[in-house]
């Protein structure tokens, strides 16, 4: 019998990375084997990918961490908060060396400098900024986005910081001019990743449109572009010899050339929200977050084409003849002169001593002391020091069965921080989350595992002349009857409870930070902002909260609001839960009843002399309102027959559409 042959990808572990939600996650790109996560808790902690214990956790900010970086060696991390403030950390003794302040809303991502001691933050406030670590300050805004920043990456040549947006575009600033180099604009959603080629001036971004792009930095144009992947591209990054580039979305991980545009190879992952990638030797490492669980993935790159069918040697030169980035560190001289001078933005009286007293409350926990010497205090600063070596992460068995699937209804509930549950299955989505012994066996059951139930009716009752199917017999479709000697104890059913209660609770607790993040924006009167990030949550219960808002002030309504909120309410009538079409339909009817008029008569350009900017805008917006309400009327059609409490009210709708075209 021949061996059975390894898995090319397979999920090497999940753990529970904080007490609430995880917000983010960095992987460090020079090993791919430490990882950075941070939390709603509003802690930063630092990982061994493979190993279930946090190595060191790092305390200090004052509102949940949204972006973290690991420096380029991997010996300091940056974290970004909610409340706009950034925080970094010296790793190899372990304490605090500066908080930046400065950002007016959530800090979304961030890069460190390839040579000089500068980072780089993006925010929802739709500002880049550059900060000087030593100077304790900001060197330059660079302000131009509509949206909020969803990545940021400094050039391999550090001349550079390219910045990709929720507003669809890539902008590329020049550190030296303090300038808009560039304005990249053919996405048609939002980027959420960009990285540069190792060596040509090249650039690459993936988006929710569901492609990734190829932009040329010698004439700034697009050269190509992926055929569309299913979802959306959450994560980019080329191989380190520039020869392929990898493209993670939410079940698929790609491998893709260029110039001709192809997909060389495809990989399920089923990973669902994938949040960085990052190569080490042979394997590809990606890392997902799902609520308070983090799970980390290797994919086998011998086993990947276009590497996996010739040996990958560096490409010397490339074949469209691109120019290639500087590679060597440019003087200290010279980068002192390529960085702008600082931006005429006067620090605040006292933000020094404030920085300084969050400074004296940032505590770095170290949990596991053997691993963290190990991992961020070796040797290494001596050049004579070989750097330690890490063996790849072994491949399980195609047929072995995940260690983790096999004790998830054993092990009791232990909401810690670091619990694993390693696994080597690619099966582990769509399991049931009800433990087995609270399962309806389809079949009879092999083994008495199922709790005490109260006595069920005589089976009698079942097989009346009246009511018995010939030849099945109802019994073998009951649930099993146990004698009160097999209940289960107390503990043990607190502890099954408290793994729904707990699931929930993170849930809700989720759904109220957005809530309240929209609330903020709307008080001070930013409802078009308080909306647009209502629906970048992407969660449609907060959308049904806002609409049932709208729904109650009819006046707060108007063209802007509609055109905003008319695709998330055609996504609410497809939904299958019914409150969401029922809030849908009610927020569509208002509309129809108030607006269909004003929508009708605007369709037409205004066919007015001169410019008429706020005729024009009002054109378009009724536009493409009509549009999204053709797509509605389709929906409409196909639910009009349908029987139940919705039945009257998709007639309505019908009759109201009917009369927008009259």
């Amino acid at each position: 019998m021949t061996a059975p042959t390894t898995k090319r990808a397979w999920k090497l572990q999940e753990f529970v990375a904080h007490g609430a939600n995880v917000n983010c996650l960095a992987l460090g790109h020079k090993t791919g084997r430490v990882m950075v996560t941070g939390g709603d808790d509003r802690k930063v902690n630092l990982w061994t990918v493979g190993k279930p214990n946090c190595i060191m956790s790092l305390s200090g900010h004052t509102s949940p961490v949204e972006a973290v970086r690991f420096g380029n060696a991997e010996e300091m991390v940056v974290a970004g908060s909610m409340s706009g403030a950034l925080k970094l950390w010296d790793l190899e003794q372990a304490k605090i060396i500066r908080t930046l302040t400065g950002h007016k809303a959530n800090i979304r991502c961030l890069d460190f400098h390839p040579y000089g001691d500068f980072v780089a933050s993006g925010s929802l406030d739709t500002n880049v900024k550059l900060w000087d670590i030593r100077r304790k300050g900001c060197i330059f805004t660079y302000k131009g986005h509509s949206n909020g920043v969803n990545c940021l990456r400094f050039s391999p040549d550090g001349r550079w910081v390219a910045s990709a947006s929720e507003d669809m575009t890539v902008k590329i600033w020049d550190l030296a001019a303090g300038k808009l180099l560039v304005d990249l604009k053919q996405h048609s959603g939002a980027v959420n990743s960009i990285e540069f080629h190792p060596s040509e001036y090249l650039l690459a971004s993936g988006s929710s449109d569901r492609s990734i792009r190829f932009w040329e930095l010698e004439k700034f144009q697009c050269v190509d572009c992926t055929d569309y992947d299913n979802n959306a591209i959450r994560s980019v990054v080329f191989h380190p010899d520039g020869a392929c580039i990898f493209g993670g979305s939410t079940e698929l991980l790609k491998v893709y050339g260029w110039e001709p545009s192809r997909c060389f190879d495809s990989v399920n992952m089923s990973w669902g929200k994938v949040a960085d990638m990052a190569i080490a030797q042979t394997q590809l490492i990606g890392a997902s977050i799902n609520q308070t669980t983090v799970s980390t993935f290797v994919l086998d790159l011998t086993r990947v084409a276009p590497l996996g069918q010739v040996p990958s040697t560096p490409l010397p030169l490339s074949s469209s003849g691109r120019k290639n980035f500087t590679p060597d560190r440019p003087s200290t001289t010279s980068t002192k002169q390529q960085i702008p001078k600082p931006a005429e933005e006067p620090e605040e009286p006292g933000s020094i001593l404030d920085d300084a007293t969050e400074d004296n409350s940032s505590v770095a926990d170290v949990k596991d002391l053997k691993e963290y010497e190990e991992v961020f205090k070796p040797n290494h600063k001596l050049a004579l020091s070989p750097p330690r070596k890490m063996d790849p992460f072994p491949a399980p068995k195609e047929d072995d069965v995940s260690v983790a699937n096999q004790m998830k209804s054993l092990a009791p509930f232990q909401p810690a921080v670091g619990s694993t549950k390693p696994s080597g299955s690619e099966t582990y989505r769509g399991e049931s989350r009800i433990p087995p012994q609270y399962r309806a066996p389809s079949l009879p059951p092999q083994q008495p595992a199922a709790p005490y139930q109260p006595p069920a009716a005589p089976h009698q009752s079942y097989q009346t002349p009246s009511n018995k199917p010939a030849g099945l017999d109802p019994a073998d479709f009951m649930p099993p009857q146990q004698p009160s000697t097999m209940a289960i104890g107390d503990y043990d059913a607190l502890g099954q409870m408290s793994k729904g209660h707990n699931s929930m609770s993170a849930l809700l607790a989720a759904r109220n930070k957005n809530l309240q993040i929209v609330r903020a924006m709307w008080s001070s009167g930013n409802v078009r902002t308080a909306l647009e990030s209502a629906i970048q949550m992407q969660d449609n219960s907060v959308i049904v909260d806002v609409l049932n808002v709208l729904n109650d002030k009819p006046l707060d309504w108007n063209l802007d609001v509609i055109d905003l909120l008319i695709l998330p309410i055609y996504k609410l009538l497809i939904s299958r839960y019914e409150v969401h079409v029922m809030v849908a339909c009610s927020s569509l009817k208002l509309i129809l009843k108030t607006y269909s008029t004003l929508i009708r008569q605007n369709l037409a350009p205004p066919a007015r002399l001169g410019v008429d900017i706020s005729g024009e805008e009002r054109h378009r917006r009724c536009v493409n309102i009509y549009k999204h309400i053709q797509d509605i009327r389709h929906c409409i059609d196909s639910k009009k027959y349908q029987r139940g409490k919705l039945e009257n009210t998709f007639r309505e709708i019908q009759l109201l559409l009917n009369h927008l075209d009259t």
